[in-house]
């Protein structure tokens, strides 16, 4: 029920539970069911209920079924608390909250038609306040031992999934996008994604791993996370995303509704969602975390970007002033202006990839101010001369174009860094199409960046 208001969200819940009304509306055939339920049941079907009805409804469905088939039934909910993160953001958690909870209650606590009820969600149900009243309720939450190797895939399975579509090669692969969650004592796959994966490989052998999760999970908790992050937050995240351990006390108790009294309540949040996992056993309720594989690390990224985005627009002024100063030739001013976004902004960096990725994510913090002026025509990655440039900037009405060359200069290296950067422009003539598109004035620039450091040289 993923819907901007209580309003929309009580439509949906009506159209979908009419849908399983009429799924078995064969009951109605039945000469057991009395005159009120079958009325009753025709109401819900028909989408003519008044709104108190609806919140038994499940308990209602289940009584008739009883009442036909002489078996108790089973009521299974999935991600029963998908509504409530839906409606803690968009601004309607408590009406939400007194909905779920009167449905839930009347078909899980005073219910003589149910043998069992499971639910399944990122949030523990023993304190959501849903479940008021709910009488001792099972819980097995991933830090436990019990039932950990039924949260996902273990090693085991994803191996002899991928020997059973002669995929084995794409095994190392799949692990690090894939693996890396810690449920009790056993790792475990995201099993959604292993298997999107292995239908992606089956019709292109060549395929990458994705990030599929991104797709079907709701995101806006990292979004609101990110946006909203302390400057301590944003360190810490800093320290998960270039592959490093963070300790934080992890409330398994948590409502959305607490998230708003203590800051901190957001990591326990992004564990108990699968945006983090744990490393070993927790000592009590202190935990050491980590992003769990490449997959959530990109979405974490993905996010960023964006959020960078937001930033830089809210920023205008300073973002025209810092193009101009590449337009201007002014290599000094420009590098202790992005030197200070660098500062003010969550960085990306991971000692375990290559020297060309570390250096895409300064290109696309480039990329993403540059994209402001809306009269320059900028391209990445395009081809010219030789070669492949980083940046190509053309100022139709001042007939400037810009090459920018962007490269990691660990520590020492960042004049080094310029240097082979403006050697390359040279040597791979990356100038030759803004020439060819009647540019008359080549501004090039040597960019070296490492952690929140900056060096930029103009030929």
């Amino acid at each position: 029920m993923d819907q901007g208001s209580y309003a929309k969200s009580f439509i949906r819940f009506k159209s979908l539970i009419a849908d399983e009304f009429e799924r078995h509306s064969s009951i109605l055939e039945s000469n057991r069911l009395s005159m009120r339920k079958r009325k009753q049941f025709e109401k819900i079907w028909n989408d003519e209920a008044d709104d108190s009805l609806y919140e038994e409804s499940l308990k209602l469905l289940s009584d008739c079924l009883y009442t036909v088939y002489q078996k108790k039934a089973i009521i299974l909910i999935d991600e029963y608390d998908v509504p409530l993160q839906n409606a803690w953001l968009r601004g309607f958690y408590q009406e939400m909250v007194d909905f779920i909870r009167s449905l839930f209650n009347m078909a899980l606590k005073t219910n003589d038609s149910l043998e069992f009820g499971v639910l399944t969600g990122c949030l523990r149900i023993s304190k959501e306040s849903i479940f008021t009243g709910l009488n001792n309720p099972n819980v097995s939450s991933i830090s436990d031992v019990q039932f950990s190797e039924y949260f996902g895939f273990t090693d085991t399975e994803v191996r002899q999934m991928l020997d059973f579509y002669q995929l084995s090669e794409h095994y190392e692969l799949t692990k690090q996008w894939y693996d890396g969650y810690r449920f009790g004592h056993t790792e475990i796959y995201c099993p959604w994604d292993v298997i999107k994966h292995c239908n992606t490989l089956l019709h292109d052998s060549s395929a990458q791993p994705m990030a599929y999760w991104i797709n079907t999970s709701g995101n806006d908790v990292v979004k609101q996370f990110i946006s909203s992050a302390t400057t301590t937050m944003k360190e810490e995240l800093e320290q998960l995303i270039a592959g490093k351990t963070i300790t934080k006390k992890i409330n398994q108790e948590l409502t959305y509704w607490d998230l708003k009294d203590d800051d901190e309540n957001i990591w326990s949040l992004l564990y108990m969602t699968g945006y983090l996992t744990m490393c070993g056993m927790p000592d009590r309720n202190e935990f050491v975390l980590r992003i769990p594989n490449l997959e959530i690390r990109e979405i974490f990224i993905i996010q960023i970007y964006k959020w960078f985005k937001a930033y830089a627009k809210e920023n205008l002024f300073r973002l025209t002033e810092f193009c101009m100063m590449f337009r201007n030739g002014d290599a000094e001013s420009a590098q202790e202006a992005f030197t200070k976004y660098l500062n003010e902004v969550i960085s990306i960096r991971d000692n375990n990839v290559s020297i060309p990725k570390k250096e895409n994510f300064y290109h696309g913090i480039l990329l993403g101010l540059f994209s402001h002026m809306s009269d320059w025509s900028i391209k990445s990655n395009v081809e010219s001369g030789d070669g492949y440039s980083d940046i190509l900037i053309k100022i139709p009405g001042d007939q400037i174009g810009i090459v920018i060359e962007v490269k990691f200069g660990e520590n020492k290296e960042m004049e080094e860094g310029c240097r082979a950067a403006l050697k390359q422009i040279e040597d791979m003539q990356y100038e030759t199409s803004l020439l060819n598109d009647g540019m008359t004035t080549i501004l090039k620039y040597g960019v070296a960046c490492y952690k929140k450091r900056c060096m930029i040289r103009k030929a």
